[in-house]
């Protein structure tokens, strides 16, 4: 049941709005992942296409961890309308580039938001937060490690079939 003393959020304006400009973010990154993956599945890429489904599926998780935590702090958590994605790819190797950049944006974002929360002193959005930062330190190692097998196996059909082996195990381990 929620707090029925509160009869306003406990969020700042500018915290709500940016936390749902987050959403569109999240949001737009899940349909681009959609995107790659079906392109990747028209071409034959099963494993990329599998890599790009789930990273659809963890990007549409965060959009609604976001969405829930303004419900949460009964706040105003919009749903968006999003812009047309990218659909077309000159190579695989683009299509990973693509997403490196995507992740890095996300980040930056993800950050921007924790600086904002700080400015503010919401130390409830800053320690939700706390997730996402983490979660974009393994993005952004995943998309690195895989715009790398091309400097590694380079872009021959030989080395394409060596990706598509190789890009579903690749994961992040803390560092361990």
């Amino acid at each position: 049941m929620k707090d029925i003393i509160r009869s306003q959020s406990v969020l700042k304006e500018e915290i709500i709005e940016r936390i749902n400009k987050q959403i569109k973010i999240e949001a737009t990154s899940s349909s681009a992942y959609l995107a790659m993956a079906g392109w990747c599945d028209v071409r034959g890429y099963d494993n990329c296409a599998k890599f790009f489904f789930k990273q659809s599926d963890e990007e549409r998780g965060h959009q609604l961890k976001f969405f829930h935590y303004l419900a949460d702090m009964e706040a105003e958590a919009t749903s968006p309308t999003i812009d047309e994605v990218e659909h077309e790819f000159s190579s695989l190797k683009s299509v990973f580039e693509k997403a490196l950049e995507n992740e890095i944006s996300v980040t930056e974002s993800i950050h921007d938001l924790v600086r904002l929360a700080r400015k503010q002193g919401d130390i409830a959005t800053e320690e939700f937060l706390r997730w996402f930062v983490q979660e974009q330190i393994e993005e952004e190692f995943v998309a690195r490690k895989c715009v790398e097998l091309f400097d590694v196996f380079g872009n021959e059909k030989l080395a394409i079939g060596m990706i598509e082996e190789r890009i579903l195990s690749i994961e992040y381990d803390g560092g361990e």
